[in-house]
């Protein structure tokens, strides 16, 4: 597996496959070709259906600025990956220079056809969470001392703590509406101030998660700079944590930073061996991989020992399976803000329960079991329900 700062990545929202990854194919074509006169590309499968919500086409341009660059939505047969793109490179008489074609794979990340990844190199020796925890049994370590034992991480991850923190904050200052045809309201910072006025210590707790996660959510619809955790689809969860563990609960830093190491621990593992791109897998890749991620994340901070950390990520992946992803719209705002709420929750949830029952008996369902049942479930959901806006909720909720 690769370094946890190839799964946590700073960008611009709001879709880390449909902006940060085509934003990056970008700057890597403009350093393979930076005499062309003008640019073009073209988007394919989910890039195409739902690139203009996503603001694919805007990205690009701006990536491409001042040089002039075209792009256009194209639907084509046989593509290798849903989110693919062309990129062309042309001179001042508009002969062509060179091209190059990238999928854009999941959380950022990208690879380019007929070459090695440009992503960085594996630095885990373990491809399942069975052998990392029978390594760590054998060392007798927690799952964020594996990780600190192969990659060297405390400065990256305080600048994404940092970021998360800084997004939450940027998102509950404003309330204006979000772009697009949907037309919606900014409601985190309203819901911010119900939370701090309400008296009830449950609901006040379940209101302040539910009020971060809308903040960096409708951070990211906006456009503006986000994490990805494992998505910026999914990138309300782990920040909403963070910053209630820090900033209402109290929780250090240090503690914090390796509770983010243990969440991207598991997302890496769901990363390799199954997807966290919604085009593949549905948004039981994003959310339910945000959702695991958090349960582990939560696990640790209350205290678990390995078995129920693993045991907390199982829950919150299991009850994900088969999670669609048919944005209304192709905005990355229906369901998708609504749904980081919710699974802020279900995170919690599912670190409380796997503490309580843990050890009263034997789970039949590992993490790994799970991820393999969710690659298998992705690869049998329907093209209209993976990141198409083909079907499902999309097609039932009228945009004005």
């Amino acid at each position: 597996m690769k370094s946890l700062n190839e799964l946590f990545r700073i960008g611009p929202g709001p879709s880390s496959s449909h902006t940060l990854g085509p934003q990056r194919a970008c700057c890597l074509f403009l350093e393979r070709f930076p005499d062309a006169e003008s640019y073009e590309v073209e988007l394919y499968g989910s890039l195409s259906l739902t690139g203009k919500g996503h603001l694919t086409d805007a990205i690009i341009i701006d990536t491409m600025k001042p040089k002039e660059c075209k792009v256009f939505f194209r639907q084509k047969e046989g593509i290798k990956h849903p989110n693919t793109m062309s990129l062309f490179a042309y001179d001042c008489e508009h002969n062509l220079l060179g091209q190059m074609t990238v999928y854009s794979i999941g959380g950022g990340a990208i690879r380019v056809e007929g070459e090695e990844s440009p992503e960085g190199k594996d630095i885990y020796p373990h491809h399942s969470l069975k052998e990392i925890l029978d390594y760590c049994e054998i060392k007798k370590i927690n799952f964020y001392e594996y990780v600190d034992e192969f990659d060297e991480l405390n400065g990256y991850m305080n600048k994404i703590m940092d970021q998360m923190i800084a997004t939450v904050d940027s998102g509950l200052s404003k309330n204006d509406v979000l772009p697009g045809k949907l037309c919606m309201k900014r409601i985190a910072k309203d819901m911010k101030d119900k939370a701090d006025a309400c008296q009830d210590v449950i609901e006040k707790e379940k209101l302040l998660l539910c009020a971060y996660a809308y903040s960096a959510s409708e951070e990211n619809a906006g456009g503006s700079i986000t994490v990805t955790a494992p998505t910026l689809g999914s990138s309300g969860i782990i920040p909403s944590l963070v910053y209630y563990y820090h900033k209402n609960l109290g929780y250090s830093r240090e503690k914090i930073c390796n509770g983010l190491k243990i969440a991207g621990l598991f997302g890496n593992l769901i990363k390799e061996n199954a997807t966290i791109s919604g085009a593949q897998g549905g948004c039981q890749a994003e959310i339910g991989a945000a959702v695991s991620m958090g349960a582990a994340m939560v696990a640790f901070l209350r205290g678990s020992n390995n078995a129920e950390i693993e045991y907390a990520a199982e829950i919150g992946i299991e009850h994900h399976l088969g999670l669609t992803c048919d944005p209304v719209g192709g905005y990355v705002m229906i369901p998708c803000i609504e749904r980081n709420a919710v699974g802020v929750l279900r995170a919690v949830d599912a670190a409380i329960l796997a503490q309580s029952i843990g050890g009263l008996r034997e789970h039949k369902v590992s993490f790994d079991m799970v991820v393999n049942t969710m690659n298998y479930t992705g690869k049998k959901l329907p093209l209209e329900l993976k990141e198409t806006s083909l079907g499902g909720l999309a097609t039932i909720v009228p945009i004005k």
